[in-house]
């Protein structure tokens, strides 16, 4: 029989527009079931919620699943992930890099895939769903005739978070030392294994190709460049010189190779902290068309909040410095915990500190294959601005 849990209140607000997440304070109990034990819920009148994968371990209890205990949940898995398949293919019908499945904004908790051409990344952040491993693993070999190797990267901060070892293995085939893919026409030697969370940053693609758009003729400096994407989308759109800037030389040397495999031969490296780099650059009067802030996240939590605000005045503060006047600042946050309006207005505080007028050209989020469920403010989490920058002091205008 499955086990049950109760709430100690009614239905919580959120969770009825579709929120699906309940917490351990929500709780009537917090029993000492295992973790991952798929529970059915209910409220403090006995209405059923539904079943959920539960954890006793995790300030997100239970994780609900849209479905009842009648329901076939290996079934329930394999056609939420052919659905998955079906909105990327809707979305990017040229493409066959992208993200397959973003964990609840597919209704499939936890659960991360990445698709690379022949090559599948899973990644699994929630106890419940680790138990459906080999069962995702045999599906994606059925759906996808042409897959080659399916590797699992299974390390995260939110595993650690969930009470969950961290490992990663091949789970499928063979995983070659580097896989050779096309993103937007540019070609990438990635490492999966050595890659940081699972191979490719594949949420910036449109953000990405409207830098193209914007870089011709451009000095580009691009800050906390990883493998280069940013700046390998640049020099594409015919930058003059494309500097890319990592404390990571492992990232840099690969930033060169993915260079050299497009035959681009305007690039330049700098092994580096970022801020102390811009500083290093304003003392030394060095200047570019286009800065690319892309930094991790500042925080994985609320109660780091202002220190990441102060992380994200510091960057912008120094990249507004080394840009040109009609320059371009394109800066991002993926910190889950800072909203768009918060940084949006870390960013307005920074102009007016540097006496300056910013124009908004562009405002990005993540890409489409990281859909955002409407009920779940989680799932959005990546805010990117493009501004230019007009510098009052300059002889060549009038404010």
């Amino acid at each position: 029989m499955m086990k049950r849990i109760r709430l100690r209140t009614k239905i919580p607000k959120r969770v009825l527009k579709g929120h699906l997440w309940i917490f351990s304070n929500e709780l009537d109990d917090v029993p000492k079931f295992p973790k991952g034990e798929i529970v059915e819920i209910f409220d403090k009148e006995e209405v059923s919620l539904g079943i959920g994968f539960f954890n006793p371990n995790s300030l997100i209890a239970i994780r609900l699943l849209k479905c009842t205990k009648d329901d076939n949940f290996n079934d329930i898995i394999k056609s939420r992930i052919h659905e998955a398949k079906r909105l990327r293919e809707k979305i990017f019908p040229k493409e066959t890099s992208y993200r397959l499945v973003y964990s609840e904004s597919d209704f499939l908790p936890g659960l991360i895939i990445d698709r690379y051409e022949h090559y599948f990344v899973i990644q699994i952040n929630s106890a419940g769903m680790e138990n459906f491993l080999e069962t995702i693993i045999q599906y994606l070999v059925e759906l996808f005739p042409s897959l080659k190797g399916i590797f699992i990267k299974n390390i995260s901060h939110f595993r650690k978070l969930e009470g969950l070892d961290e490992y990663q293995r091949v789970g499928y085939g063979h995983i070659p030392d580097e896989i050779e893919i096309y993103d937007n026409d540019i070609r990438l030697k990635i490492n999966i294994a050595e890659s940081q969370k699972t191979g490719l940053f594949l949420d910036h693609r449109l953000n990405r190709m409207f830098l193209r758009n914007l870089s011709e003729n451009m000095d580009v400096l691009d800050c906390y460049s990883n493998y280069g994407g940013f700046g390998l989308y640049c020099a594409f759109g015919k930058a003059n010189r494309v500097t890319c800037v990592d404390i990571s030389n492992l990232a840099l040397e690969r930033a060169k190779i993915n260079f050299e495999l497009n035959n681009f031969t305007n690039l330049e490296t700098e092994e580096s902290d970022v801020l102390e780099f811009l500083r290093n650059s304003f003392g030394n009067n060095r200047k570019w068309d286009i800065v690319i802030l892309d930094p991790p996240s500042f925080t994985k939590s609320k109660q780091h909040i202002r220190q990441a605000i102060l992380g994200y005045t510091q960057i912008n503060k120094y990249a507004i410095r080394v840009l040109n006047n009609f320059g371009f600042l394109a800066t991002a946050s993926c910190s889950m915990h800072i909203s768009e309006e918060t940084f949006l207005e870390t960013i307005k505080k920074v102009a007016l500190s540097q006496n300056i007028q910013l124009k908004l050209i562009y405002r990005g989020n993540q890409s489409p294959d990281h859909p955002i469920l409407i009920a779940m403010p989680e799932t959005n989490y990546l805010k990117f601005f493009v501004f230019q920058v007009v510098k009052s002091n300059s002889k060549n205008i009038i404010l």
